[in-house]
């Protein structure tokens, strides 16, 4: 678990929202709670998070649809709640930018489990270092001891998912890395149609053209495969 970590929990149900706050912060963890997607707005406006956990079906803004315009501007962790289980409805939280999905009733010892595995994902803020070795993908370039994806001078932003992806890719530069590495091994939500679509999405961070990807390789039958120049 991250030291003092900082939690967002937005959830239009007072008695959810209290429960989760109690039990979170019991865990070690720093919570405070949101209504709706207006009062987490706000908060946000004065408060950093390591982390936010919203739920869906939320009145005013939906918790998918303010996903997507967090995503645009942050690269702040999410994991969606919500009591919709279908896959379709799974698959739209994660294009949104979710990096993980919860199905309602659950038990929050696995929303808790679900927390630590995301938040240990996250790349640690580490002081300046010297130069280091990193991988050239075209006009990007990808440091991976810091876990940092530069094109120029300008950091692009990843997702706890995407930055998790990009490590484990570039472990193994130019060889494929088979779909069950990818998808991970702590039953978070998805499965390898979870994986594609980060695929997707962290392609249109690093192609030219997503839909015929020069770097992040598709290997029939194996996997995908991250070629550097």
């Amino acid at each position: 678990m991250t030291p003092d970590a900082h939690l967002l929990i937005v959830d239009d149900d007072e008695r959810i929202r209290g429960l989760l706050q109690k039990f979170l912060m019991r865990n070690g963890y720093l919570v405070t709670t949101a209504r709706d997607a207006d009062q987490a707005r706000r908060l946000m406006g004065g408060l950093d998070f390591d982390m936010l956990v919203l739920d869906v079906m939320m009145p005013g803004m939906d918790g998918i649809t303010f996903t997507r315009e967090l995503r645009a501007r942050l690269a702040v962790p999410i994991l969606l709640l919500t009591a919709r289980g279908e896959s379709q409805n799974r698959i739209e939280g994660l294009e949104a930018g979710a990096d993980d999905y919860l199905v309602k009733p659950f038990e929050p010892k696995e929303l808790l489990l679900r927390i630590n595995a995301i938040l240990r994902r996250v790349p640690q803020v580490r002081p300046p270092e010297p130069a280091s070795r990193h991988l050239s993908l075209g006009p990007f370039r990808y440091d991976p001891e810091r876990g940092e994806l530069w094109r120029g001078d300008e950091l692009i932003r990843l997702t706890a998912t995407e930055a998790q992806l990009m490590r484990i890719f570039a472990a193994t530069p130019g060889a494929p890395v088979p779909r069950e590495k990818l998808s991970g091994d702590e039953g978070e939500a998805g499965g390898d149609r979870a994986v594609d679509v980060q695929i997707t999405r962290l392609r249109r961070k690093i192609e030219d053209d997503p839909r015929q990807p020069r770097y992040l390789q598709t290997v029939r039958g194996e996997g995908y495969m991250l070629q550097p120049d």
